[in-house]
């Protein structure tokens, strides 16, 4: 049996070799946040996590085991101090760590995200010593930890939407000696009673920006949080908030994502069958297909936020061959069929029903895409004012964001 002398020795030797490992690939370049990764002890805040199998299920679904340290010490130490994403909670349900089960499938709700991007996060924001921060999602409370460590609890406030995962969160906090003010409140609104902030980092996403984020920020201050749809298109971005409480800022490149805020998730939508039922027997060429934003690439993950902003209701399931496009705001529905002719030329029939023609949506955003030359999210800006949000760009059309 390990004894509590020997986990922390290992720990504090895996935290060494995680930080160098993060210091020689360019994640961890300043010298403070460098001492804070090795100083924080981030298995205190992980005492379990599920890790995906090698092989699915019967049903094709992940199959998640659960990792704890009386299950396997090792290979929970180990993960504890990788730079990964552990999964520490589904569908919104709290585990019992003591008796931990297998999972089949499921939506992760909570995590700790993987250091690298924790630490990125602090640092795109500019944090720096004397800011008063806001954190939304303590989740695990790893980053809160760092932040506490680099900057003092005194500056550090952290809310969680979540009452059992803020438990749990606090515990690990102050057992490691860290006291930042902790609040279970809904980061949509951010947390009035110790506004203003300096700085406030979203570890969630949101459809919009929140406004009352904006209106708890500093003139001058920066919001960093992360854009999302019901098309699981994200982009970060960096705003900086003016006097007059407006704000602005442009997108920050790479393919990050975070779960949503549980207020901003997408509703469930039914049988696609059943919407697919309803629509007009006649079909049309597809100018472009579904692959423009559904492919593994960093292209189509940012053609797919832009889309979201044309039809910001829209979700999108494949059954078989066909893909599904489902509004459950407008009652619209699309599906995209492979037309099957044989000649190679990967072509797709669309079908379209209801008041919004969602597939003609989408391609007309990607045709002013094309037509602009294809702009990556570092040339976008979004603009933040009373009239509502917009992504701006010198070559295409405004793209209005839904309201939050």
């Amino acid at each position: 049996m390990t004894s509590p002398v020997d986990l922390e020795t290992d720990a504090a030797r895996l935290r060494a070799v995680m930080t160098e490992d993060l210091a020689v690939r360019g994640a961890l370049d300043d010298p403070a946040w460098q001492a804070a990764v090795e100083a924080v002890p981030r298995h205190r805040f992980v005492p379990g996590f599920y890790l995906p199998g090698e092989e699915r299920d019967g049903q094709g679904l992940t199959v998640w085991q659960p990792v704890t340290a009386a299950l396997d010490h090792g290979r929970w130490l180990a993960a504890a101090y990788s730079d990964t994403t552990l999964i520490t909670q589904f569908d919104g349900d709290e585990p019992d760590w003591e008796h931990p089960a297998e999972r089949h499938g499921g939506v992760p709700t909570s995590s700790s995200t993987l250091p690298s991007l924790v630490v990125r996060m602090w640092a795109d924001a500019d944090v720096r010593e004397g800011h008063a921060v806001l954190e939304i999602g303590t989740g695990t409370g790893y980053s809160t930890a760092l932040a506490c460590e680099r900057l003092g609890s005194g500056g550090v406030t952290s809310v969680e939407v979540d009452p059992h995962r803020l438990e749990r969160a606090a515990s690990a906090l102050h057992g490691c000696g860290y006291a930042p003010t902790l609040a279970v409140a809904d980061g949509l609104y951010g947390y009035w009673p110790e506004a203003p902030f300096d700085r406030i980092v979203a570890a969630c996403s949101f459809r919009a920006v929140p406004p009352a984020l904006v209106a708890q920020t500093r003139p001058g201050g920066k919001i960093l949080l992360t854009l999302s749809g019901r098309l699981h298109g994200y982009a970060r971005v960096l705003l900086t908030v003016a006097g007059d409480g407006t704000a602005e800022g442009r997108l920050l490149g790479g393919t990050v994502s975070f779960m949503p805020a549980r207020t901003h998730a997408a509703p469930a939508f039914g049988n696609p069958a059943h919407w697919a039922a309803g629509l007009p027997g006649r079909a049309r060429d597809a100018r472009h297909g579904p692959e423009r934003i559904t492919a593994a690439t960093e292209e189509a993950f940012h053609l797919r936020f832009l889309v979201q902003s044309a039809v910001p209701d829209v979700q999108l399931t494949t059954v078989g061959d066909i893909v599904h496009l489902v509004d459950v705001v407008s009652g619209s529905a699309a599906t995209l069929t492979p037309d099957g002719d044989g000649d190679g030329d990967g072509g797709w029939w669309v079908r379209e029903g209801g008041p919004v023609r969602l597939w003609e949506s989408v391609e007309r955003v990607v045709d002013v895409h094309d037509a602009a030359g294809r702009p990556g999210p570092e040339t976008f800006t979004l603009c933040v004012h009373d009239g509502g949000q917009h992504l701006r760009h010198p070559r295409m059309p405004c793209l209005p964001l839904p309201t939050p």
